[in-house]
């Protein structure tokens, strides 16, 4: 099946669903952050997840430029192995590779994503969903995730803004319970306030690091090759290899409170 590139309707879609709150179950709630999770009918592995936190002191602005910063990302997600841009559709749509360490004995799980992205006056939105390209095929150390829908809804309000992270993915494979459970009540929180602190840091780091070079504003900057749509096709869960993680126990997985690298710095 052809890839689609979003249109204005795919955009109205995500942010109505980020907004709205029917049918949804709250699995955490502090300190500015939440996390609502919606089980799918269809699928045990595939579930709907959504996060917002409120960014005191962050602009809009600043929320978008960390989202689409890839240098930057390096630095403050210590959850990613590996990313990089493969090639530009249009000017707001790209192609790029995504690898996520996942807590062990997990596999580590790797993404192939089209992603686009919509300035809307002050709001912003960025949604992405798998495709398979021919050149990045699965990899033999990974497990390829399949990302249905990803994306994020930043919503501003003056020197403030709220940001919204929702998701639906089939990790591939069968996972235990306390991997899901984990994810709600430990890892999605834990990942806002991450962004979070990061966009707090981003302004003086791009100050000294290529300030003026943000080719997502800038479409002119944008130096990826062009890729022909008709080169890539839907990444369907059924097509990939499938694995069963559900045996393995909490008592050997690594998710812990740990504080990162970057955090601890001034």
């Amino acid at each position: 099946m052809p890839v689609q590139i979003p249109d204005d309707s795919d955009f109205n879609s995500f942010r109505e669903q980020c907004e709205n709150l029917e049918g949804w179950t709250v699995h955490y709630n502090k300190a500015g952050v939440t996390v609502w999770c919606r089980d799918q009918q269809e699928s045990k592995t595939v579930q709907k997840l959504k996060a917002s936190v409120f960014c005191k002191d962050v602009t809009a602005e600043t929320l978008y430029d960390v989202l689409h910063d890839t240098s930057y990302r390096k630095k403050w997600d210590t959850n990613m192995i590996d990313t990089y841009d493969i090639g530009k559709l249009t000017v707001n749509a790209d192609v790029g590779y995504y690898s996520w360490r996942c807590p062990s004995p997990l596999k580590n799980r790797d993404f192939i994503t089209l992603r686009s992205w919509l300035p809307l006056g002050g709001d912003y939105m960025i949604i992405n969903y798998s495709v398979k390209h021919p050149k990045y095929p699965q990899k033999k150390d990974y497990v390829r995730g399949v990302s249905v829908q990803t994306g994020y809804l930043i919503k501003s309000n003056g020197d403030n803004s709220t940001l919204y992270y929702l998701t639906q993915v089939d990790p591939k494979g069968s996972l235990p319970k306390w991997v899901v459970n984990k994810v709600s009540q430990f890892v999605a929180p834990k990942a806002m306030k991450k962004i979070y602190k990061a966009c707090l840091k981003y302004p003086e780091w791009k100050r000294k690091h290529n300030p003026h070079l943000k080719p997502w504003l800038y479409p002119e900057q944008n130096t990826l090759p062009s890729i022909n749509p008709a080169e890539l096709s839907l990444q369907h869960a059924d097509s990939l290899e499938n694995i069963d993680e559900s045996g393995l126990s909490e008592e050997k997985g690594h998710i812990s409170e740990e504080e990162d690298s970057y955090s601890k710095e001034s």
